[in-house]
């Protein structure tokens, strides 16, 4: 083993699945002094934090806070907090994160009732409709709202008005749409959510926010069984995250993340929710019309497609490895492979929150050209 020394990474551009590239201004933030978990200052600026969430969730929501952990435990902190055992949940699988959401069900002690559609396509309502139908017994509707995996938009305004109909609650996959494509918590009746820094926040990896409706509260204080997870049960850590006044100590949080986080949530308050959801809109155009030109076409329908993650089919002859590692090595350019059932069919380019702008994209089109070449 060679002595150890400094760390210095490459300047890589992320356009994978993520993380994707963070503002200089969110880095400046997180290399501030580091205070105490318990500062008041420190407590301030989770306040702050918290309003900036419910700002981009669009929520009114009191129990929304960041998870000290990345966006797979904001997963589990539904899962844990709202699933207990016997109990029935629907899920919606149309790539890899669904199937996430079945692991979860099952370790909770839940029966999992599977509603599975082709990869590449929307989970379909008619099929949704016909499981809530079958087990009206179902406390839950799961489903991923960007499936990350397939770059697919499911419909969650109507998934939720579905469980609505048969008195489900829902918990919702924003990891990849929060920041990037409309997220409408209240509006659309969504009960509990969760969403990753990483991706289109443009903050660094390694924290996870979530929101829980008031009636997903009473449910979670009305449970018959503790929540099987001490770090991520909500009736503990609400002492922490609570709005204002003395705040009970649960763990230590990770200040400088926070810092983080909350800087990229101010860049977002400054660009407009809208006008982030557009200039994705925009970058993904330019980028599928640059693709075009190259012979390349897109995996998913126009219709639902993410703007912000983008499959690509790979051209016959094309070696999927080879180029990806050439972009990587040759144009510090870090792309995406394609997941489960598109492994090796598809590339996932990522134009997430910062690493959605005009350079990106033409270096992106420029080294995809001469790869494939």
């Amino acid at each position: 083993m060679t002595t150890p020394s400094t760390f210095i990474p490459p300047e890589r551009t992320l356009m994978g699945p993520g993380p994707s590239d963070v503002s200089p201004r969110v880095l400046n933030a997180m290399c501030r002094s580091t205070l105490g978990h318990l500062d008041p200052l420190f407590v301030q600026l989770m306040d702050e934090t918290k309003a900036l969430l419910q700002f981009a969730f669009k929520t009114t929501n009191a129990l929304t806070m960041p998870v000290s952990a990345p966006g797979s435990a904001g997963m589990e902190a539904c899962f844990v907090n709202l699933v207990e055992p016997g109990d029935k949940v629907i899920v919606c699988i149309n790539g890899v994160f669904g199937n996430r959401m079945v692991e979860n069900v099952v370790r909770c002690g839940g029966e999992a009732i599977k509603v599975e559609d082709e990869w590449g396509h929307q989970s379909d309502l008619n099929k949704v409709e016909s499981a809530l139908k079958a087990h009206p017994d179902a406390k839950i509707l799961a489903f991923v709202h960007a499936e990350t995996s397939t770059g697919v938009r499911n419909d969650a305004q109507a998934l939720c008005k579905l469980a609505q109909q048969y008195d489900c609650l829902t918990i919702v996959d924003a990891v990849t749409s929060l920041g990037g494509i409309e997220v409408d918590v209240d509006g659309w009746g969504i009960d509990a959510i969760y969403s990753g820094s990483q991706k289109c926040l443009s903050c660094v990896p390694g924290l996870s926010p979530v929101s829980f409706s008031d009636r997903a509260v009473d449910v979670i204080k009305g449970r018959t069984t503790p929540v099987q997870s001490w770090f991520l049960d909500m009736n503990l850590i609400v002492g922490y995250w609570g709005q204002g006044g003395k705040r009970a100590y649960h763990h230590t949080a990770p200040v400088n993340s926070i810092y983080a986080l909350h800087e990229s949530l101010v860049m977002l308050k400054e660009e407009g929710l809208e006008q982030a959801w557009q200039r994705h809109e925009q970058g993904h155009a330019k980028l599928v019309a640059g693709l075009d030109k190259l012979g390349l076409s897109m995996a998913v329908d126009e219709a639902y497609r993410l703007p912000q993650l983008n499959a690509v089919v790979i051209p016959d002859g094309v070696d999927d490895a080879q180029v990806r590692s050439q972009l990587l090595n040759d144009f510090n350019l870090e792309i995406g492979a394609g997941l489960g059932a598109l492994a090796g069919k598809v590339w996932r380019i990522g134009l997430m929150g910062y690493a959605c702008k005009d350079r990106n994209i033409d270096h992106c089109l420029a080294s995809l050209e001469k790869a494939i070449r």
